[in-house]
């Protein structure tokens, strides 16, 4: 089963929509047969830990929590990026 050139690729699979700012998945990447495995890859990857920056950065904005919650999960974020 050979894996399509998109495969993986967050800007691609996941990208951030233009109108509500937030991340979607196209229609052509929900019909694929590998999307599941697909965007786990995306996620996963070096590049996914800029989708947990926005997650924390949305919560934050929205009063989930405070300053320190949100530099402690950045920096744990940061260290991951290391490893």
């Amino acid at each position: 089963m050979d894996r399509p050139v998109c495969f993986g690729n967050l800007d691609i699979v996941f990208p951030v929509d233009n109108n509500s700012g937030l991340r979607i998945s196209p229609f052509s990447c929900m019909e694929c047969e590998h999307k599941t495995l697909c965007l786990k890859q995306a996620v996963s990857c070096k590049k996914g830990i800029t989708l947990e920056h926005e997650k924390i950065d949305r919560a934050y904005a929205s009063g989930v929590f405070g300053f320190f919650e949100r530099w402690s999960r950045k920096k744990k974020l940061n260290q991951k990026k290391h490893i």
